[in-house]
């Protein structure tokens, strides 16, 4: 359970925050002011989903530096650090996007990437991948990295989270309305009573771990095309196909909640895991063509 809420929480903070602030703005009254208004509800739960995914992405740069440690390599120290940002380079410029920012993390074998742009991302590798696999392996990790930005993978989870985002809000405040039309019976108030803003909090949470459910499913397909991706930037799927074998021998590193997505590993549960099995995903690169 603490994998999965930490897999939802920044968005879902965001999203209830939102919530709150309109609330405290009278949002709420002038959508029920003459009985719900469905058409202003869609346009305001498109912007408060929307919304809370995009600021999530906008600040997903700063958020993976700051809570994974990342050590940007601004002038590499020495000869392995050197080497890393050489191999981002060369795979940025064969994915024809533009240089991103690589760091390194201290932890157990993890690698992630991420940014709001193609152009302006961030690729992060941790010192216990690159202690634990060969360089041809690690090379493969981070092929699949640079598969993730050129895929764009980061805006598309985004646009996927504002979608659910928009049907959580949407959804928990039609709900949220009808239980509290029954709670009033009648009652003439100028506004939505307690029962409405008590039920939009709870089904705002409840329904996010629904949604959830569903950009997790998105997230592991994303994950076989980036495989596929290393596989196309090495020229031959071999490389890969031992890093994830090596990753399946190693306890993965934890990533931070924002960031579980676009690392390499995950162990969370198959319906809210942002990662396949390490075996399906073997099995699908040996036979893909």
């Amino acid at each position: 359970m603490k994998r999965i809420f930490l897999f939802v929480l920044t968005n879902l903070a965001v999203v209830v925050v939102l919530g709150i602030v309109a609330s405290l703005l009278g949002v709420n009254r002038f959508l029920t002011a003459n009985g719900l208004n469905l058409g202003q509800l869609l346009v305001f739960a498109a912007i408060m989903g929307f919304g809370g995914a995009i600021i999530s992405l906008l600040l997903s740069k700063t958020i993976a530096k700051w809570s994974s440690g990342v050590q940007v390599i601004d002038q590499p120290r020495n000869a392995d650090e050197a080497w890393i940002v050489d191999t981002v380079r060369r795979f940025a410029n064969e994915a024809k996007i533009g240089m991103p920012e690589v760091g390194i993390f201290e932890g157990e074998p993890n690698a992630f990437a991420t940014g709001a742009f193609k152009n302006n991302a961030l690729v992060a590798v941790s010192t216990g991948l690159l202690q634990g696999m060969t360089r041809e392996e690690v090379e493969a990790v981070i092929g699949h990295e640079v598969a993730h930005i050129a895929n764009g993978d980061m805006v598309t989870m985004t646009l996927i989270q504002g979608v659910m985002n928009t049907f959580v809000v949407f959804l928990s405040r039609v709900v949220g309305y009808v239980v509290d039309g029954w709670l009033s019976r009648g009652e003439q108030r100028s506004g939505p009573g307690i029962g409405y803003f008590v039920t939009t909090i709870v089904l705002d949470i409840l329904l996010g771990f629904v949604a959830a459910i569903i950009v997790a499913w998105f997230s592991r397909q994303r994950e076989f095309r980036a495989d596929r991706g290393s596989a196309q930037l090495m020229g031959r799927k071999q490389p890969m196909i031992n890093a994830l074998a090596r990753l399946g021998g190693m306890v993965p590193g934890e990533l931070p909640k924002s960031l579980q997505a676009m690392g390499i590993t995950s162990g969370v549960g198959k319906l809210f895991s942002t990662h396949p099995p390490i075996e399906e995903r073997i099995a699908a690169l040996q036979n893909a063509q």
